[in-house]
């Protein structure tokens, strides 16, 4: 009942809920309108501050946090050198026993034979008894006797093999103990005094808002899960082409997160899905190519205090399976729900782009259950909104080009030691220029531009440093319409001079421009 209630009221919502998001995002747009006067200076894209994640120093850890960590410790500590971390390995046991199975088989028997016999005299003396009525001291003192010698030969060939069978297991549990376990190359054995080891411990007290119990019980899990799924040897296995286009490690953020794309509409391609997700071997298959690509990501982290250990998920929506697809979906499910579970706090921010409407009633119904640790790295946007989302937290030469960025795949041309772009913003109506200097004549230039939304006049010209020189049209106006491509341009000068780059903003809305340029080296 209550489920359907809540159903009922997320149905209500898909109408508030776009009216909602629409009205906030006027509100920012008349807010940034008026803090922005003198933003047609250039200038290089700073780093965003609008997420921060918390710290992994211990001096910033708050009281109840340091003794969650502490306690954690403790127990993890007792668990290695206990070698109660795993699940004992009851194959091993049952392999042992077989071996004494018969001649324990035999010595119960001979044994149950003797009691027997004892029994049976026993039987005969109550008769003679009976009938001679003789002492009961002459009879029973032997058969007291007799009793207790067939006890003792019941019970010592058992209480041998007890002492024996747990002696043996102690020796075993001493012998292998493991003082090495470690997760994602962090030792766990906190008496190492690695400090990386509190970075990945504060991961599953996060995940349990610090509850010690709860986030030992949650290591022990994962520990346990790794070692039946063979992770250490996942990344050695080859899973084929197929998938590739699905999800993909692509570029970092602002702050040097690795970025992790996921995309959705890949799975509904019917020859993709026949070729990955249609019999139930592929779907393992496909849980295990999604779990290497998360490992190949934690590859790039850092778990120093100080370090980057933390990726940023950027979840395409756009034409992702319907109802119809229940083996996709369940596929997915099914590797979202092991990443929850076995790579806590591995999320600094989860973008989902090319959002539908219907989505965020879907949101809004499950926000209630989330922790408000995990509603802050939550972040939506509509299919108009992608690249303005993505620049809070991207810088523009990270962003792939069919999001609105520069980013071309296996460009040979501009790499990450090329620097950062630049960003202009161009006033409603006005015209910006650019200017890249040429003064040594025979020399390659390659420049990027985009401006976002377009919508404005563009021109390339070169003009030379001789007056008596004639300027050269590179590209002649044209009027760039809001789907256009980043434009990317090469140019050789055969005399010194400059390149101008000139965009005429005519519409009623200042834009966003970003360029870059370099000396394009010779191939030999």
């Amino acid at each position: 009942m209550t489920v359907e209630v809540k159903v009922a009221e997320a149905v209500v919502q898909v109408a508030e809920e776009p009216v909602k998001v629409v009205a906030e995002e006027a509100e920012k747009e008349v807010a940034e309108e008026k803090c922005e006067k003198d933003e047609s200076k250039p200038k290089i894209v700073e780093k965003s501050s609008s997420y921060r994640e918390e710290s992994n120093f211990l001096s910033d850890l708050k009281e109840h946090e340091k003794k969650a960590l502490s306690e954690l410790k403790s127990k993890l500590e007792e668990a290695i050198l206990g070698n109660t971390l795993f699940k004992k390995e009851e194959k091993k046991e049952a392999t042992k026993k077989p071996s004494n199975e018969e001649e324990k088989e035999k010595t119960e028997e001979k044994a149950t034979e003797e009691c027997e016999k004892e029994a049976e005299k026993k039987d005969e003396c109550e008769e003679d008894t009976k009938t001679e009525e003789k002492p009961e001291d002459e009879c029973e003192k032997p058969q007291e006797a007799a009793e207790e010698k067939a006890d003792e030969e019941c019970v010592k060939p058992q209480e041998t093999e007890c002492e024996t069978e747990q002696q043996q297991a102690e020796a075993d549990a001493a012998a292998q103990v493991d003082r090495d376990i470690s997760i994602w190359g962090v030792p766990l054995l906190p008496s190492k005094g690695n400090e990386s080891t509190n970075v990945v411990l504060l991961k599953f007290l996060r995940a349990r808002e610090f509850k010690v119990n709860d986030a030992f019980e949650m290591l022990k899990k994962t520990l346990q899960w790794r070692k039946e799924f063979k992770i250490d040897s996942i990344l050695d296995e080859e899973f084929g082409a197929d998938l590739t286009s699905a999800a993909y490690m692509s570029g970092t953020d602002k702050q040097g997160h690795p970025i992790c794309y996921n995309i959705f509409g890949v799975l509904d391609n019917e020859e993709i899905y026949e070729k990955t997700l249609a019999t139930e071997e592929k779907r393992e298959q496909f849980l295990r190519w999604r779990v290497q690509l998360m490992e190949k990501g934690i590859q790039e982290l850092n778990f120093n205090p100080d370090g980057i250990n933390s990726l940023v998920q950027i979840n395409d929506l756009k034409n992702s399976p319907g109802p119809s697809k229940k083996e996709v979906r369940a596929a997915v499910n099914k590797a979202v729900a092991l990443l929850q579970d076995n790579y806590p706090e591995f999320v600094a921010k989860n973008i989902f782009i090319n959002v539908p409407f219907w989505y965020y009633a879907f949101h809004s119904l499950l926000t209630p259950f989330l922790t408000q640790r995990t509603r802050s790295k939550l972040v939506f946007a509509r299919p108009s909104k992608v690249t303005e989302t993505l620049l809070k937290y991207i810088p523009i030469q990270e962003i792939p080009i069919q999001y609105g960025g520069i980013k071309r795949e296996n460009d040979f041309e501009f790499s990450v030691g090329d620097g950062e772009a630049t960003e202009v913003v161009i006033k409603a109506g006005s015209t910006q220029t650019i200017e890249i200097p040429t003064p040594e004549a025979g020399t390659t230039f390659i420049w990027d531009l985009i401006v976002l939304g377009w919508e404005v006049n563009y021109t390339e010209e070169f003009v030379p440093t001789d007056e008596n020189s004639y300027t050269m049209i590179i590209q002649k106006g044209k009027k760039m319409c809001s789907d256009e491509a980043p434009v990317r341009k090469t140019f050789k000068n055969q005399e010194p001079g400059k390149i101008i780059l000139t965009v005429h903003n005519c519409s009623g809305k200042k834009k966003k421009l970003f360029y870059r340029y370099k000396v394009k080296k010779a191939c030999f």
